[in-house]
């Protein structure tokens, strides 16, 4: 199997005062590259914690995280922030955009801890607005634009250092339905087209319906991982009234 990201027994515990939180509680799951899947659970179940570890802001307290070959636990901090800023690009809910930055110089800034010249920071910014659909938008702040816009701008941020793979937690979460179908069509276009892996935290089980496999979390362990038979394509299919699993990913309803 050609695995990006391979963890084994992964434990993750915070001390609070005397007492011991397991945030993970020995999870082990392969992620193929070019895949594009779902971290599902409740509040409290892990799913931070994990994307916390996947994206190399946080260690494991036990068990072995591999990405790309290599073991993350072995790595200096500066080759953590370079695994960060080069290989792993980051999408959340709140889009973390700089307050008043236009869209471009937003785009601009990982490339200026990646040593590139200004001529080819503004052209790799240029291109991934332009791959976002927002090229007539490059001079907005975020005030100019609407949160569907904000969110494709840190999409294009996430893209200049050409990822390997892209860790989204809840992009869609504070975005109307039809906002955040149009980024999961990008996120699924990003996955298909230059084969980027899409790894995405949500609670919602309409956009889990729209990638490949759904791995569910609860109380730090893995209650479930199953394919997505016939992945739903973005902008092909209406939201349903009461939003479930499909019974064919060999998964519970959801509510």
């Amino acid at each position: 199997m050609n695995s990006v990201i391979q963890i084994r027994d992964l434990e993750r515990t915070y001390t609070l005062g005397e007492i011991a939180v397991h945030a993970l509680r020995g999870v082990s799951f392969d992620v193929t590259r070019g895949e594009m899947l779902t971290v599902m659970g409740p509040s409290g179940s892990g799913k931070s914690t994990l994307m916390n570890i996947l994206g190399c802001l946080d260690q494991p307290t036990g068990g072995s995280y591999i990405l790309d070959g290599v073991e993350v636990a072995g790595l200096t901090d500066d080759q953590l922030a370079e695994i960060r800023n080069r290989r792993i690009g980051f999408v959340f809910q709140s889009f973390n955009l700089l307050a008043r930055t236009p869209a471009l110089a937003q785009c601009e800034l990982p490339l200026v801890y990646s040593g590139f010249s200004a001529q080819d920071r503004r052209l790799r910014a240029l291109a991934a607005l332009e791959s976002v659909g927002l090229q007539d938008r490059v001079d907005h702040q975020p005030s100019e634009l609407s949160g569907g816009q904000q969110q494709r701008v840190a999409i294009a941020r996430a893209l200049v250092n050409e990822p390997a793979i892209i860790l989204a937690d809840e992009p869609t979460g504070n975005l109307d339905t039809h906002s955040g179908v149009d980024i999961m069509r990008i996120l699924q276009s990003l996955n298909r087209d230059q084969g980027i892996t899409v790894l995405l935290v949500t609670h919602d089980p309409f956009i889990a319906r729209h990638t490949h496999r759904v791995i569910r979390l609860q109380d730090g362990k893995i209650v479930g991982d199953d394919e997505v038979e016939h992945p739903l394509v973005a902008g092909q299919a209406e939201r349903p009234s009461e939003i479930s699993l499909d019974e064919d990913m060999g998964m519970e309803t959801a509510v």
